[in-house]
């Protein structure tokens, strides 16, 4: 028969001491326990808040290492058509909706053109957004006796892409991205930004379709030639100037510059010498008609601002 070597005391006080030191030890445990819980939660929580720093970090300083580009090429948020040389489109693509040929209503040619009865040169700007049927139209119309005002010199045109149905082609950002594309070839391929914008708008997808893909704009620009093509496709497929684009429509809807209280209000929107067009946009005669007066009108007052020399009496 074995024999516990400690003295158990069976007294009441005995046993209440007892009781009280394991109580007190497993205080203890519990404490030590809720102290190891607390300092994981405040590890995981100065991790987490860590971690939140340093995505937010990051994304500053990516933003802040990522300029928002402007094209250096524009002249009050348009480009200025250089050269109507360079034609065709890129026979390769289809539009998405391919769109039947404007017919235009009138004979351009019947109407005197702005060189043939006057000297002062026209400014021609237009607001363009590539997902516009209306702009698609007045291009198609136009495009042709545009073209031989510009080689003639009897104006000067300048186009403003702008963004205004970014929501109208299934969530691509269409607009936007031919509008960012439209910049990237006037400042790469100057020569071609006529070509390229006839060409996006001639063949011009339909609203609320994908329309062309990045890579399928950037394509569309080199088909019609590049100095640099390796710089002009990455910036068409990076969608560079879409941020400029952005701005530069919300400036246009604030106020067309130059234009007494005319601002954008959807497109096309053509000002000819700060004076908007608004006759129909498929007929090509009467938008020569209102170029022509314009251009007359110009020419009287740079013939009044002129002084008239007088003639010295022979003696």
């Amino acid at each position: 028969m074995s024999h516990d070597e400690t003295p158990r005391d069976e007294s009441a006080p005995g046993r209440r001491e007892a009781v009280r030191e394991k109580a007190q030890l497993v205080h203890a445990q519990q404490s030590r326990a809720r102290m190891l819980r607390r300092s994981a939660l405040a590890a995981g929580v100065v991790a987490a808040v860590a971690v939140v720093a340093v995505v937010v970090s990051w994304a500053i300083g990516s933003a802040v290492g990522r300029p928002q580009l402007a094209p250096a090429v524009a002249h009050g948020d348009g480009f200025v058509v250089t050269s109507v040389t360079a034609e065709g489109s890129v026979d390769s693509l289809e539009a998405a909706s391919p769109a039947p040929e404007a017919e235009p209503q009138g004979d351009a040619s019947a109407t005197p053109t702005p060189s043939a009865t006057a000297s002062a040169v026209v400014d021609i700007h237009v607001y363009v957004d590539y997902l516009s049927p209306g702009a698609r139209d007045w291009q198609v119309a136009n495009s042709q006796q545009l073209s031989s005002w510009v080689r003639d010199g009897a104006v000067t045109l300048t186009y403003h892409p702008v963004s205004m149905l970014t929501a109208k082609s299934n969530g691509t950002k269409y607009s936007l991205r031919a509008a960012s594309a439209a910049a990237c070839v006037a400042s790469y391929a100057p020569a071609a930004f006529f070509a390229f914008n006839d060409d996006l708008l001639k063949r011009q997808p339909a609203v609320d379709s994908d329309g062309w893909s990045d890579k399928e704009l950037a394509d569309i620009a080199q088909a019609h030639g590049s100095d640099d093509p390796t710089t002009l496709r990455d910036c068409i497929e990076t969608e560079a100037y879409a941020s400029w684009v952005k701005a530069a429509t919300e400036r246009a809807i604030t106020s067309i510059p130059g234009a007494d209280d005319l601002s954008l209000t959807g497109t096309p929107m053509i000002v000819v010498d700060d004076q908007q067009y608004v006759g129909e946009l498929t007929d090509p005669a009467e938008f020569s008609q209102f170029v022509l007066t314009s251009a007359s009108g110009a020419y009287q007052k740079a013939r009044s601002a002129t002084p008239t020399p007088t003639s010295t009496p022979a003696p």
